[in-house]
């Protein structure tokens, strides 16, 4: 039997998709080497935008003619799409066999039993409010970076956004249950643990009392962070090939929980990334409160200053919507200020998309489609030069590369530092064959382009991979189509 998975969607739906490969491996089930040779092609979908939901009907319709040649094949669609349309989806594509929510992932080889065994289409959208699942690595691949999922769902209520709909109440991992995830992906290779979760900040250890504070926002998010780095073996120079964790990341987090317990977090906690995810969606008062953000302007810059304070040199990236109802050029004028003042060096930017069942829908969608391209085009614009200018300062300074792997244009090997910065290290500057990804790389940064940086191999850094095993690390590559989460 074998299945193929499309993932459409944030990092979250990648994780979602590589624990569905998790159960049907374990039921039996092999990757196919073509979505022609499948017996189960699933798609699995974000709702964030209408995007998504437009790029989900596209691929069905692509598929009904290999339904009609092959009706054995099984179709079905998982993801935040499926959680909100459910058995609609059924009546809308008559190919469609299973549409799958996301907590119902550990249903799927039952549910592809039935339709192997003659059962009708079904939809299986249920919630685990009562008892929340979390499903937890079985791959044995190596994975230069592992995500980790530490809650699920959002209480927020944001008016623009879908996923209290599509992902439920929040819901929390136990912290035990997390170090544990950690530290087997540490065991197993991984450099670096991005932790996942709609608003990752809010954690609240369910096996534990709630941490005294008088402080509303305060979470116990921090104490995560430090356990994790407590517990956890650490990446050794002196030792490199040694399970080691290099860096600790983290997204989507809220603003509203960037506390200064947060704040100390950074300061302290030396593994954590010097690169933060910090969405504002606006930088206009009026807006944030029509999409009920919940902090101001004000409050926002104040928090990611003391974040950036935090350690010198750590940047930060955001989420922001154009065009979002009511939105003035005076509004917009206030986001690119606040892009200034803080000085993002990547921002995530859309196009305002009303999503079904949202109060933001109450507002109408007032914003011209030209008007809200021409604010897109001109905020990328303005980040595109504040990190041009930023990795113009980054040339002659020495830096440490976590290789991911080869470059799109195969001739490079491409990693990010500790700030998130791609870096390219051409291939001819190391022995022929040799494998880089995962390995920690010191290099010297020789030139700025435009969204990159360009370093070559330290001398220190080739005398430590002239001692590179001859066989290569193999790290499993995932296929993938990533939008960021807008929370």
């Amino acid at each position: 039997m074998f299945y193929w998975i499309e993932t459409f969607g944030c990092q979250m739906n990648v994780h979602d998709s590589d624990r569905m490969a998790d159960v049907l491996r374990a039921s039996g089930w092999q990757k196919a080497e073509s979505l022609e040779n499948a017996e189960l092609v699933l798609f699995n979908t974000c709702s964030i935008r209408e995007k998504s939901e437009q790029k989900l009907r596209s691929e069905v319709g692509k598929l009904a003619p290999l339904k009609e040649r092959r009706p054995e094949l099984i179709f079905a669609v998982a993801g935040c799409v499926a959680q909100q349309e459910g058995e609609k989806l059924l009546a809308r594509f008559p190919v469609l066999d299973l549409v799958l929510g996301p907590d119902n992932i550990p249903e799927l080889p039952r549910l592809l039993e039935d339709q192997r065994s003659g059962a009708p289409p079904v939809a299986r959208t249920v919630f685990d409010i009562d008892e929340p699942r979390f499903l937890t690595a079985t791959a044995d691949e190596k994975r230069v970076s592992a995500f980790v999922t530490t809650m699920k769902g959002c209480d927020e209520r944001c008016s623009f956004c879908i996923v209290p709909t599509t992902r439920g109440p929040e819901r929390y991992r136990s912290s035990d249950e997390i170090v544990a995830e950690v530290a087997r992906w540490v065991e197993g290779g991984a450099r670096e643990i991005v932790l996942l979760g709609q608003t990752v900040d809010s954690f609240r250890d369910p096996a534990l009392p709630p941490a005294a504070s008088d402080d509303p926002d305060e979470s116990q998010f921090p104490s995560l962070l430090r356990k994790i780095a407590d517990a956890v073996p650490r990446f050794d120079d002196a030792n490199p090939f040694a399970p080691g964790l290099l860096r600790l990341r983290y997204t989507s987090p809220h603003p509203r929980h960037a506390t200064p317990s947060l704040v100390a977090a950074h300061r302290e906690v030396e593994i954590l990334a010097e690169h933060i995810h910090l969405p504002v969606q606006s930088g206009s008062n009026r807006m944030l409160r029509r999409m009920i953000r919940r902090y101001t302007r004000e409050t926002f810059i104040e928090r990611a200053a003391a974040l950036l304070a935090s350690r010198p040199g750590t940047t930060m990236s955001s989420d922001i919507i154009v065009g979002f109802p009511g939105e003035t050029d005076e509004d917009f004028e206030e986001t690119l200020s606040l892009v200034r003042e803080v000085g993002f060096v990547q921002v995530f930017g859309f196009k305002f998309s009303p999503r079904p069942g949202t109060p933001a829908l109450k507002l109408g969608n007032d914003v011209p489609e030209s008007k809200k391209s021409e604010r897109l085009a001109r905020l990328f614009e303005l980040v595109d030069a504040q990190l041009a200018a930023h990795l113009a300062t980054l040339v002659g300074t020495r830096v440490t590369v976590l290789v991911e792997g080869a470059s799109k244009l195969g001739d490079a090997f491409t990693g990010r530092t500790q700030r998130n910065e791609i870096v390219h290290l051409a291939r001819d500057l190391f022995p022929e064959g040799l494998e880089l990804a995962g390995q920690v790389v010191e290099a010297d940064i020789v030139s700025a382009n435009k969204r990159s940086l360009a370093g070559a191999p330290t001398e220190r850094a080739m005398i430590h991979l002239s001692t590179l095993p001859t066989h290569a690390m193999r790290v499993r590559t995932v296929e993938k189509r990533v939008l960021q989460v807008v929370a």
